[in-house]
């Protein structure tokens, strides 16, 4: 990576980590480990991807790419997306419910 990505990557680790170590929650997790007889200690991993942008970048993915295809669902694919409250675009075909 140039000075530039690693530069920008490792604000973002700090800003991560700032978020993190001033967040209420964490704090009370680690107050509660030290009255237990312990140090917590976190640590986080985080993988930062930096892709050149392109002309017309500011418009949605599918946009650029023309109209999306409908997608090929089977029961199954139905069904899951019911247990998730996910009602799919094509209710042509009625989800069937099995206990």
């Amino acid at each position: 990576m140039d000075d530039t990505m690693n530069r920008l990557a490792r604000e973002l680790a700090d800003a991560i980590a700032a978020a993190v170590a001033s967040d209420a929650r964490v704090e009370g997790c680690r107050e509660r480990a030290r009255a237990a007889g312990y140090e917590l200690q976190v640590s986080l991993e985080a993988v930062v991807g930096f892709a050149p942008r392109q002309a017309g970048a500011g418009e949605p993915a599918d946009r650029k790419r023309g109209p999306r295809k409908p997608l090929d669902m089977n029961p199954n694919d139905r069904r899951f997306l019911k247990s998730l409250r996910i009602a799919p675009d094509d209710r042509s075909a009625p989800v069937e419910h099995e206990e």
